[in-house]
């Protein structure tokens, strides 16, 4: 084949190939780079969608920094995070190290934790919402069968976060258990076997080699929970509404209220701007730290 008929065969098998990804890119400009992109015009516009918007320049961020729910929704918000990676980051982890460890059954328990993730988020809240009743609710009869008086659980501001806390790391846990159980198991057995010959416990050897070889997994999870937990919205939403005393409103439940309780999606957008910078502030510094480390 002579070099003008390569080459005009290599032009059509390129045409060929952008043509077909110029569909996926389009698709992806359309409903994930456009919306980003007419956010942040929106943040800085006072807009109802019935009215012209109006150019109001930094006033949306002014309201936002001025209501009192503002830093009461971001404290909140890094409160959840904070105790979602105390159970949510650390159970998982332990899960998957025991469902490891199991001989026999070993199908039948990962179905048994994985099972919550195939419950829709509502169904999963307003099921746990009827748990934690304080009347007829299946953990204060639990309580009185043994016993012991009842909690208020959802409404009481000292234990409405944790409850909380709890229904998100249950209902989401079956995923990263089964990353993780997939992670260990690509450890060689070879250096527990070393481990155990220099007289390693169970826990040293999950510090000093199940931890150091799933590490990267880790890491990455690590920094895909806490993006994800500081976007709560469906507990709080369905099961306290923000309460009690707004000890429960998170900085996307504050972001709903401004769209759709108030009519005023300029500020809702630029709150969806600042948690937008935020994350990807913290995901920036964080991949740079994990990397410097690594090296």
């Amino acid at each position: 084949m002579s070099a003008p008929a390569r080459r005009r065969r290599r032009l059509a098998e390129n045409v060929t190939a952008y043509g077909l990804l110029s569909a996926a890119l389009v698709v992806f400009a359309l409903f994930s780079w456009f919306p980003i992109v007419r956010g942040v015009v929106l943040s800085f516009q006072q807009v109802n969608f019935v009215d012209d918007p109006e150019w109001v320049g930094l006033a949306n961020f002014e309201l936002l920094f001025s209501d009192p729910l503002f830093a009461v929704a971001w404290r909140n918000t890094l409160l959840f995070t904070g105790l979602a990676l105390v159970f949510g980051f650390a159970i998982p982890f332990l899960a998957a190290v025991l469902l490891n460890e199991l001989r026999h059954a070993r199908a039948y328990f990962r179905l048994v934790v994985y099972l919550p993730v195939m419950l829709p988020p509502v169904v999963t809240a307003l099921l746990w919402k009827w748990f934690f009743d304080p009347g007829p609710g299946l953990f204060n009869e639990g309580l009185r069968a043994a016993g012991l008086s009842g909690s208020a659980w959802l409404d009481s501001s000292d234990t409405a976060m944790l409850s909380l806390v709890l229904v998100s790391t249950w209902a989401n846990m079956g995923s990263t258990t089964l990353i993780y159980l997939a992670a260990l198991q690509t450890i060689p057995g070879d250096l527990y076997e070393a481990a155990e010959l220099d007289g390693a416990g169970i826990w040293r050897r999950l510090w000093h080699v199940t931890v150091p070889q799933t590490r990267f997994v880790l890491l990455v999870l690590l920094l895909l929970q806490v993006v994800a937990t500081m976007q709560v919205f469906t507990e709080p939403f369905v099961m306290t509404g923000g309460g009690p005393d707004d000890s429960t409103v998170t900085v996307l439940l504050l972001l709903y209220r401004y769209a759709f309780v108030y009519n005023d999606f300029g500020s809702a957008s630029a709150l969806s701007l600042l948690l937008f910078v935020a994350l990807g502030v913290f995901s920036a510094a964080y991949v740079r730290l994990t990397r410097r480390s690594a090296e």
